[in-house]
């Protein structure tokens, strides 16, 4: 209550767009309230997107944002980028079997809409919707894919990625960006795009949750049981650390032994310090005096 509410509100859904624009969405499945964070959307034109999916199915590429209402050529070269076209997303909504052929919705059967000065879209799956890469640069992926000997149903594929890692590293970047004439920064995202598996999600190699979902009150704790968690003090005697129960286990002394740590870490007077994620093992669970001492398997890092 003591700082500006609306100044609040911005740093907020500042950090929030970064988040989402650094992600990306899939626009099949993202709700109306993550929507409007996405670079060039507000809360009308996510609205119109809900309401177009909801009398046309799922979008089959990002160019049939241009059909909807009051999302013009300059909102869609913002958001373009930022949104992916699942095929997995589309074929659980549509209800068909694979990636090229799924059945497309009964309202979308037109093979091409008009849209307001741009021509026509198509209904047909784009395999590069699915990655970073922005519309604007499809046709410098095509010349690129074509220089390799590649082909777009091979995004994301090892044998791809090999042929790309191949050329850049035999010619350069900057050399084959001045090829196709565009920077080495747009091609680097090109490469970027064709060569991540479909799917691709940025935060798969993030920190994983320091606990378990099944494990929250002392009650389901058990001798033996192997769990990760965060030291949140340490002590001359051992360390302390959070396991999500409410309540902190304790590592004796006598269980941080050298061979259990990095090298780097043997020396120090303090082995484990406040903040660090070990995994450990249940050693004994006294529901009666409100103690879990615990083993250290390993540091983890």
């Amino acid at each position: 209550h003591d700082v500006s509410q609306s100044l609040l509100r911005a740093a907020l859904d500042g950090v929030v767009q970064e988040c989402v624009s650094f992600v990306g969405v899939d626009i099949n499945i993202c709700s109306e309230t993550l929507m409007r964070h996405i670079a060039g959307l507000n809360a009308g034109r996510a609205r119109n997107i809900m309401e177009w999916k909801e009398k046309n199915g799922p979008f089959l590429n990002r160019e049939q944002l241009k059909l909807v209402k009051g999302l013009g050529p300059k909102s869609f070269q913002q958001c373009a980028g930022f949104i992916r076209i699942n095929p997995e997303t589309v074929r659980s909504n549509v209800g068909s079997g694979g990636k090229e052929g799924f059945e497309v919705p009964l309202k979308q059967t037109a093979e091409k809409k008009k849209v307001k000065g741009s021509g026509s879209t198509s209904n047909q799956f784009n395999p590069l919707d699915q990655t970073c890469i922005h519309p604007e640069s499809y046709s410098i992926a095509l010349r690129f894919l074509s220089q390799i000997g590649g082909s777009l149903n091979q995004t994301g594929s090892v044998a791809l990625r090999q042929s790309i890692e191949s050329s850049v590293k035999s010619k350069g970047l900057d050399v084959l960006a001045k090829s196709l004439d565009t920077t080495p920064e747009t091609l680097q995202l090109i490469v970027d795009g064709l060569t991540q598996p479909p799917g691709f999600d940025i935060r798969q190699d993030f920190e994983q949750a320091d606990f378990k979902r099944e494990i929250v009150s002392m009650n389901d704790l058990h001798d033996g049981m192997v769990l990760t968690g965060r030291v949140t003090n340490t002590a001359l005697f051992g360390a302390f650390v959070d396991i999500g129960v409410g309540r902190s286990g304790l590592i004796p002394n006598r269980f941080i032994t050298p061979e259990k740590l990095p090298a780097d870490q043997r020396r120090r007077s303090l082995a484990l310090g406040p903040g660090e994620r070990v995994e450990v093992r249940v050693i004994n669970v006294d529901l009666q005096r409100n103690r879990i001492t615990l083993d250290l398997i390993r540091l983890l890092r």
